[in-house]
């Protein structure tokens, strides 16, 4: 069993303008949790999505089903519910409805006291211009560097 648990979303800052960060608990049963400590868990395409209720729930996480669950083992791909303060809630449900905004997440940890945690943003989605200059700016920083550690 792994001491730190650290699952990233790789492709959100490219694919997205990350506006606002929040961090989120999550509800989970016992073998969720025991898959994720394992690093068995995966939030690339994942998403967050209102419910009609005004409830937050992360959407198209996977995590795998655990080793030794036998029959009591969970759904990979169920729906999560995410735990926020009721302002906060009310804020992303505002900006999402208003702006059209989007919740990604971008990290998934565990803390100190060993609850799951959940980094979400919100995000504006980027256009193909934006991506292309990303990436533009990407490889000149990768050729600086190398001539830099040429020169000394």
């Amino acid at each position: 069993m792994k001491k730190s648990v650290n699952i990233l979303n790789k492709k959100a800052r490219f694919t997205y303008d990350l506006l606002d960060m929040y961090t989120a608990g999550i509800v989970l049963t016992g073998t969720e949790i025991k898959s994720i400590r394992e690093g068995k868990a995966s939030i690339t395409e994942s998403f967050c999505e209102f419910n009609l209720s005004g409830e937050l729930f992360v959407i198209n996480m996977t995590i795998q089903e655990y080793d030794f669950g036998n029959h009591y083992n969970h759904a990979p791909k169920a729906e999560r519910k995410l735990l926020l303060n009721k302002k906060e809630l009310k804020k992303l449900e505002k900006e999402v409805k208003n702006s059209g905004l989007t919740i990604i997440p971008l990290k998934l940890f565990i803390n100190d006291k060993g609850f799951a945690k959940l980094r979400i943003s919100l995000a504006k989605g980027k256009k193909l211009f934006d991506k292309r200059e990303t990436i533009k700016d990407r490889d000149n920083k990768r050729d600086l560097d190398r001539v830099k550690k040429n020169f000394k």
